[in-house]
This record gives structure tokens, C-alpha cells and sequence, in this order.
């Protein structure tokens, strides 16, 4: 077994979280979406390639997106908007994604600062403390990471915790974009979330902008 292989088994037999445990298997028990289809229904570990140099970082699973399919950004609103992006800036091998497909991203790494569908996809505190422990230790499996794109306030303050920044110092904004020690970058972005996307506040070519000059500074 593999690094990826042993993260992925231990984190998706966390219950660490009682709230969002209850959550996300009672999502897949209703099933008031997606009726006749099987739901993941467990933490949702990363996706990507192994020797990413480029991060993205999102804020967590959709309660009938990823936490339905298993692998983050599908299935839902934001993976629709995102994987297109990704796959016209060179990063991805399809357009779409699809549970069970071939896709592959090329250098790049999709993961999350909470691991299950939080209910209205607003994490606790305390969830979010919880998760970091997960955080540590998938991003410490990328030792070639060397651009960090957060989706979100939440995700980048997520990742200001995980490098001992002050988020006081490092303020969030779309586009904002912070030095890190050994040559490495921190990047925001508005959330792909369907509220932004939908509402014009973040648009393609706002998007596809920042991702680009994320790939710049990551070599890719």
C-alpha cells in the first residue's frame, strides 16, 4: 500500500465529527437528489496527481456533489464550472468529471479544508480544527507543491492556519495572492460555489485568470 493509498484508508474511516457524520450519511439516506443512485457517504479524500505542483483548495464536499461521488469538485454546480477551466488551461485530460472515469489532472491536486458535506456548507469552527490534522498530512504527501489556490475565505484561512500565517496580514480577496518560505505562493479565488458562479460574481475569465497565473508560477 502506497502513502495515498494508507491516507485514503484511515481518512475515510474518520467520525471524528458527529454533526457532519450524521450529515452526510443522513444526505445518503434520503437521497433527496439523485434517487436510485449509491452515495459515497464518507470523507472525501483528495484527487489529483501525486507530484503536484499546483494545489487547489477548496471549502468542502457538496452534500449531492462529492459526498454522492467520492471525489471532490463532481457531481454538482462547481465541478461543472471548474473542470472546464481546468481542462482549457491544460490542467485536466477531460472537461468533465465523472465517478468511475479516467480522468486525470495534470499537475494538480484537488482536496479541501473539511472532508464531509457540512450542513449548509458552513463548517463549524471546531469541524474545521478537526479536519487540519487531515490537511497536514495529505499536503505533506506533495512535496513538489509549490503554488497553493484557495477557493474561499474559509479555505485560505484554512491554509494561513496550516503555515502559521496571521490572517490579519494576509486579508482575502479574489485575485490576492502572498508569498510563502522556499520560493512557494498562496492564491485566493472566489469559491466556484453556484452562488458565485450563477450570480456573476465570479465569472469564467475571472477564474481562468488567476488559475492561469497559478500554473505560471507553479512551472507547469
Amino acid at each position: 500500500m502506497n502513502r495515498f493509498d494508507a491516507f485514503r484508508q484511515s481518512l475515510t474511516a474518520c467520525r471524528l465529527c458527529p454533526r457532519l457524520v450524521a450529515w452526510r450519511e443522513g444526505v445518503a439516506g434520503t437521497k433527496r437528489a439523485h434517487w436510485g443512485e449509491s452515495y459515497w457517504a464518507r470523507p472525501v479524500p483528495g484527487f489529483g496527481d501525486p507530484q503536484a505542483r499546483l494545489v487547489l483548495f477548496g471549502l468542502a464536499p457538496g452534500a449531492h456533489g462529492s459526498n454522492r461521488t467520492g471525489r471532490p469538485f463532481t457531481g454538482d454546480a462547481s465541478g461543472a464550472f471548474l473542470y472546464p477551466l481546468l481542462h482549457q488551461a491544460g490542467l485536466s485530460s477531460k472537461p468533465e468529471s465523472e465517478p468511475g472515469d479516467d480522468l486525470r489532472l495534470l499537475g494538480v491536486y484537488l482536496t479541501a479544508a473539511v472532508r464531509c458535506a457540512p450542513p449548509g456548507n458552513k463548517p463549524t469552527r471546531e469541524e474545521l480544527l478537526a479536519c487540519s490534522a487531515w490537511t497536514r498530512v495529505e499536503l505533506g504527501l506533495l512535496p513538489e507543491a509549490r503554488v497553493y489556490l484557495a477557493l474561499g475565505r474559509v479555505a485560505l484561512e484554512a491554509l494561513l492556519d496550516h503555515f502559521g500565517l496571521k490572517k490579519s496580514a494576509h486579508p482575502f480577496f479574489h485575485g490576492a495572492h502572498y508569498p510563502l518560505p522556499q520560493g512557494r505562493h498562496l492564491l485566493a479565488s472566489y469559491h466556484v460555489s453556484r452562488q458565485n458562479t450563477q450570480t456573476g460574481r465570479l465569472t469564467r475569465e475571472m477564474f481562468l485568470e488567476v488559475l492561469l497565473r497559478a500554473k505560471a508560477l507553479a512551472g507547469l
